[in-house]
């Protein structure tokens, strides 16, 4: 099964899966990461160094561990996406979708006519789906994913009208920039009570729409609290996290 096709499967079952967070722009690390137990691999191009170049990169590189790769995009850059997904990204997240404007403008540079107006040459994506031009332009909708952010008050509110928009295939909960909104920009804590109300309010309007719900949750006894109450797909750290851990764990044992 190619690793497009099994990705797709696997969050058709609903089971929790754990994403590595890469905001580097060496496409090693997240190769070497892509190693390690993960689902998947997210790289960021909206506050990492991670651009096009080394995306594309990248994707490749992670493809070689068997594993699927994930782009979040740079604000606005809708027209990004489809080129992340010819050259073999599963899924593509964009940031700041506040209303059902926002998210069919995202769409449709995630999907092929009907649902959008992606244009063909997905050359390196067929090699990955593992499917011949025609079965994949046929497939490529439901197997590639359009992921949304919702972030602030404006999509807090407008959530339904997201999620009823056709070719958003989930969203995805940004906690750190939903504490900031909530609370008026004088916190910033993602695992505060209305963060997790605002979460919780999310899961049950994605659930009624029949969509899944991802998050970026950091701490991994943080993911692993969402994924019992349904999140999908969770994001774990980061590469600057895992170096730092690791560093400060080696240096205590010598005393530093």
């Amino acid at each position: 099964m190619s690793i497009h096709v099994d990705f797709a499967s696997r969050l058709a079952t609903g089971e929790p899966l754990f994403s590595a967070w890469v905001g580097s722009r060496e496409p090693a690390i997240a190769a070497l990461l892509a190693r390690e137990a993960f689902d998947l691999v997210t790289l960021d191009m909206q506050h990492g160094a991670v651009d096009v170049d080394a995306a594309i990169r990248g994707i490749q590189l992670v493809a070689g561990a068997g594993k699927p790769t994930v782009v979040r995009i740079p604000v606005g850059e809708f027209q990004t996406t489809s080129r992340l997904l010819d050259a073999g990204a599963a899924a593509v997240i964009a940031p700041m979708i506040n209303s059902a404007a926002d998210a069919r403008a995202f769409a449709a540079f995630a999907k092929f006519p009907p649902l959008g107006e992606r244009s063909w040459g997905p050359h390196a994506a067929l090699a990955l789906s593992g499917l011949a031009p025609k079965d994949y332009l046929a497939r490529a909708n439901g197997l590639t994913q359009a992921v949304a952010m919702i972030e602030t008050r404006a999509a807090l509110d407008a959530v339904d009208d997201i999620l009823a928009v056709e070719g958003i295939d989930a969203v995805f909960i940004g906690p750190a920039d939903m504490s900031i909104a909530l609370s008026g920009g004088r916190d910033l804590d993602p695992e505060s009570a209305a963060v997790d109300a605002a979460i919780d309010h999310v899961l049950a309007r994605a659930r009624a729409a029949g969509k899944a719900v991802w998050v970026y949750a950091g701490p991994p006894e943080r993911a692993a609290a969402l994924a019992r109450k349904g999140i999908v797909v969770s994001a774990i750290g980061s590469d600057t996290t895992f170096l730092r851990q690791g560093a400060q764990a080696a240096l205590a044992v010598v005393g530093r």
